[in-house]
C-alpha cells in the first residue's frame, strides 16, 4: 500500500475521467438551423400527445419529464413509445435557453385552415393578427383565445411564427385546440369575413370609440390586432368596419398586443 512520507497510508484516489472516458459524454448542439417543428414544455407536449389530429415523428422525455406528462394528463397509451433521454439530449435539438422541462416532440403541422373554416369553428369572436410576429405574444393570444371562447385565430402566413416551439410553449397546449388559419392577405381575409356576416373591428389607440361602444350591436365580430411596434397597416385599418381603442392611463404608451387581445375578448363576452 502506498504511504505518505510520514508513514501513513495514502488515501485511495477517486477515478478520474477524461472527456473521452466519461460515462456521460457531453451532447453537442446539432449544426445547422433548428427544426421549427419541435414542440417542448410539459403542457404543450401533453396536449400534442392527446391530439389525434397531430402526427408525431419523435417523442423524447427524461424520466422526470415522463412523470410530469402523466401528471399533466397525457394519455397513457401515448407514453408507451416515448424515447427516454437525458436533459442534454433534448436541449441539443432546441434553440438555446429553451425551457423544455424534460420533454419534446417533433410534430408535423396541423391541417391548413382558411378564414371560412374559422367562422364555422364556433360562435365566439374571431381574432385576426396583422403581422404579429413574436412567438411569445402569439402563444399568449392563443391561450387567451382558448380561455375566453374565441372561435379561432387568423394570421398572415409569411409574417407569423410557426405554431410550435416558443409559441406552443407559451400557449400551454392551446395550439392543439384553438383553430388557426394562415392566410396570404389579411385585408382579403377581412373582406371574406364581411361577406360571411362578421364585423371586423380593429384595435387602434387613435380611435375615438371604446371597445364596448364598438362591440354593442355589431353582431358576430372579428377583433383585428396589429404588429407589436407598428399597429395595423393602412390597408387592414381601412378594411375594418370599425376602429376602437382601449382607454389607458396617459402615462402609458401602449399595451402589449397579447394583453390587448385578452381585454378585447373579455369585453366581447360582456357585450354578447
Amino acid at each position: 500500500m502506498a504511504r505518505t512520507p510520514q508513514g501513513n497510508p495514502r488515501p485511495a484516489e477517486k477515478p478520474r475521467f477524461t472527456r473521452s472516458q466519461s460515462p456521460r459524454p457531453p451532447f453537442r448542439r446539432a449544426k445547422g438551423p433548428v427544426d421549427e417543428r419541435w414542440i417542448w414544455g410539459v403542457h404543450a407536449v401533453a396536449a400534442a400527445l392527446g391530439n389525434p389530429k397531430r402526427k408525431l415523428l419523435r417523442k423524447l422525455a427524461t424520466e422526470t419529464g415522463i412523470e410530469k406528462l402523466r401528471e399533466a394528463g397525457a394519455p397513457a397509451a401515448s407514453l408507451a413509445d416515448l424515447v427516454a433521454v437525458e436533459n442534454e439530449a433534448i436541449a441539443a435539438l432546441l434553440p438555446p435557453m429553451s425551457v423544455h422541462q424534460g420533454v419534446a416532440v417533433l410534430a408535423e403541422p396541423l391541417e391548413d385552415l382558411d378564414a371560412a373554416d374559422i367562422v364555422a369553428a364556433g360562435e365566439g369572436p374571431i381574432l385576426v393578427l396583422d403581422q404579429v410576429t413574436d412567438p411569445q405574444n402569439v402563444g399568449a393570444i392563443l391561450r387567451s383565445a382558448r380561455a375566453l371562447a374565441a372561435a379561432g385565430v387568423i394570421v398572415q402566413d409569411r409574417h407569423s411564427p410557426p405554431m410550435a416551439g416558443a409559441c406552443a410553449k407559451a400557449a400551454t397546449g392551446a395550439v392543439e385546440t384553438v383553430p388557426v388559419a394562415r392566410v396570404v392577405n389579411i385585408a382579403q381575409a377581412l373582406d371574406m369575413l364581411i361577406e360571411l356576416g362578421v364585423t371586423p373591428i380593429g384595435l387602434d389607440a387613435r380611435a375615438s370609440t371604446d371597445l364596448r361602444s364598438a362591440f354593442a350591436g355589431a353582431g358576430r365580430i372579428a377583433i383585428v390586432l396589429g404588429a407589436e411596434d407598428k399597429g395595423l397597416r393602412d390597408k387592414v385599418r381601412a378594411t375594418c368596419t370599425h376602429l376602437a381603442a382601449i382607454p389607458i392611463a396617459s402615462a402609458a404608451e401602449s399595451l402589449n398586443v397579447s394583453v390587448s387581445a385578452a381585454i378585447a375578448l373579455y369585453e366581447a363576452r360582456l357585450c354578447a
